[in-house]
Parts: structure tokens; C-alpha cells; sequence
């Protein structure tokens, strides 16, 4: 197996260490460099302690040339914002390129505009990206040149809604509720994201503003739902991994529960990392540090669906799907080093 010569840029937040730590496990992957203005010079095991004694890198700073010249995959773990501007010069220079933010999801310039309240620096590119949703992409990705990973609450609920969408039944207005981690809030705490502020409480966050909802639109009507939209309440919860998302499907008409069966079972027939659950609920326990989703579904008596998901939003919401996309496209088995148990309890 050939090894790809790869840069993770941005490496220091969470998103970029669990990124690094599958990549150094990875039978294809050749880690050349990480960067980090802030932490140039620095040991990846001073940040990442995970990995002191294991990972023998520095941080370093960004050299756009050098990395053109000795890398064959970038990815990209940087901010929303600074990760559009960052990566171009690699996906114009044809270096197949992953990027973990928002910056390249959206193909709606205007959308960006108003839910990341910014103008994107790249337009031109946007038409290029090939969002990471293996589940419905996977022979996009194939293909791919750039890739926008998705966001983790909208892997959850993308998983969630998947099956309905593609049997054409998902229709109306979809309520999500949905409990986050505070790893998903990155590395650098704040009044509202740092632990021990939500170590004792369920918050509601962004309630029906979250940046993740037009790509859960654009998705699931890709994949053919009529849905007009995503109600979404996002919470802060008091747990350091994992994503519990549950939501209503309104549905074009009453389906019964071996309809809803059928549907789910057609969908991930070729999703390796969807747990299909019949005789418990998903949770986010059970999920921890793979890149596995877990998934039910019930059909409601007077219509509609009610679904359950859970990820681990560093993996399969972020650093796992980006490895999942990088092995489909260099050919390989999309589960190419991403095949281990969670722990527990």
C-alpha cells in the first residue's frame, strides 16, 4: 500500500490531535508535517499528551511552497473563515485537500453569508467541494479533489434523516433536538463552553440559528426530500464525547414499522459505520472514540418517523469521516483504519 505524504494544518485543536492520531495508525498514511503558528517549534506531545512518547513531529509553521511540493494530501483543521483563505492555494495547485470546517460545505454563497456572517474569500471553489457524507457521496468521493467534512451535529442528524430522504418520504418541517459534548466547542474554553460551566446542567445554545442547518437542508434534498426545513435546538451537555440527536420526520404519508425497516435497511446497506438498533436506544457511550453512528427508528401511529442517533462528534462528526473520505478517495476500503471497538463501560 502506497503511503500518502500528508500535512494537517491547524493541528493543535482537538479536531487536528484526533486527526493526527488516526493518521499515525493509518496503513496508507505518511504524516509529514503538522502546523500551528502559535505552537511553531513545540512537540506534538506537549498539546496532544495522548500521543507524547509515541509522536515524534513539531508543530510548525505553514510553508505554502514546501507543502505543495512535499505533500500529497492536505488536510485542513483550521477555523471557519481562515480555512477557506488557507487552503486555497493547495486545492489551485490540484493537492487533493480535506477540510474539517464550514468553509466548503455550502454551495450558496448567500447561505454562507448569512449563517457564517461572513463573505466567502473563494467562491470559485466552492463548485469543486464534494461534501463528506459517505452515506450518500460515496462515489463522489471517488473522484474528489476537495472535500468539505461535515459538520458533527449534522452527521447525527444527516444519518438520521438519510433514510426517509432517499425513499422520498421526508417532507414538511423536521424537529431536532440535539446534545453535544464540550469537546465539540474546541480547545479553547469560554464562559459558555468551558466544562465546569456546563458540568452540572443541559443548556439550550443557538436555538434555531445554528450554522450547521443549511447543510442538513441542502443534504437530505440532494438525496430527494421535499422537506421545507430543520427546527434545530442544540445543548450543551455535561459529557466530554458524543452527540444524541433526536428528531421528528413528518412523512408524506402514515408508513408502518416494517416500512420504516425497509427503508433504513436499503439505505445502509452499504454504510459499514451505521449501527442499525432494534432492541435498545442509541447512546453516546457506546459510540465513544470510533467512527460508528448508532440508529433507530420508529414509525409514529398517526404518521411520521421518530428517529435516534448517536457519533462521537471528534470522530465520526469530524477527524474519522474526514479518514473515511481520504480512503475512498485514494480507492481503498472506506473502513481502512478505522476498525476498532469503543470501550466499556
Amino acid at each position: 500500500m502506497t503511503k500518502q505524504r500528508i500535512a494537517i494544518l491547524g493541528a493543535t485543536g482537538y479536531g487536528g490531535g484526533e486527526l493526527l492520531r488516526l493518521l499515525l495508525a493509518h496503513p496508507a498514511a505518511d504524516v509529514r508535517y503538522v502546523t500551528s503558528r502559535s505552537e511553531a517549534g513545540t512537540s506534538v506531545g506537549k498539546i496532544h499528551r495522548n500521543l507524547d512518547g509515541i509522536c515524534d513531529l513539531k508543530f510548525s509553521n505553514p510553508d505554502v511552497e514546501t507543502l505543495i511540493q512535499e505533500c500529497d494530501v492536505i488536510f485542513g483543521a483550521l477555523p471557519h473563515g481562515a480555512s477557506a483563505e488557507v487552503l486555497a492555494p493547495f486545492v489551485k495547485a490540484g493537492i487533493p485537500t480535506i477540510d474539517l470546517s464550514g468553509d466548503y460545505r455550502l454551495r450558496d454563497v448567500d447561505d454562507y453569508k448569512r449563517w457564517y456572517k461572513r463573505t466567502h474569500p473563494h467562491p470559485e471553489l466552492i463548485e469543486q467541494a464534494v461534501y463528506a457524507c459517505p452515506e450518500l457521496n460515496k462515489e463522489k468521493l471517488k473522484t474528489a479533489k476537495l472535500v468539505a467534512c461535515p459538520g458533527c451535529y449534522a452527521t447525527s442528524v444527516n444519518v438520521g434523516i438519510l433514510p426517509f430522504a432517499k425513499a422520498g418520504v421526508a417532507t414538511g418541517r423536521v424537529n431536532v433536538v440535539a446534545m453535544t459534548a464540550s469537546s465539540g466547542s474546541g480547545a479553547s474554553a469560554s464562559k459558555g463552553t468551558h466544562h465546569p460551566e456546563r458540568s452540572q446542567t443541559l443548556r439550550p445554545y443557538k436555538v434555531l440559528t445554528h450554522q450547521h442547518v443549511p447543510e442538513i437542508v441542502q443534504l437530505v434534498k440532494d438525496a430527494g426530500s421535499t422537506i421545507e426545513g430543520i427546527d434545530f435546538t442544540p445543548v450543551s451537555a455535561p459529557i466530554v464525547r458524543g452527540i444524541l440527536a433526536i428528531m421528528t420526520i413528518p412523512t408524506t404519508r402514515v408508513l408502518t414499522q416494517d416500512e420504516v425497516d425497509a427503508m433504513v435497511q436499503e439505505a445502509f446497506a452499504d454504510a459499514p459505520f451505521v449501527k442499525v438498533l432494534h432492541d435498545r436506544e442509541p447512546e453516546c457511550a457506546s459510540i465513544a472514540t470510533t467512527n460508528y453512528a448508532e440508529f433507530r427508528a420508529r414509525a409514529m401511529p398517526h404518521g411520521g418517523v421518530h428517529v435516534s442517533t448517536t457519533v462521537d462528534n471528534l470522530v465520526k462528526g469530524a477527524s474519522g469521516q474526514a479518514v473515511q473520505a481520504f480512503n475512498l478517495m485514494l480507492g481503498l476500503p472506506e473502513t481502512t483504519g478505522l476498525e476498532w471497538m469503543g470501550v466499556w463501560p
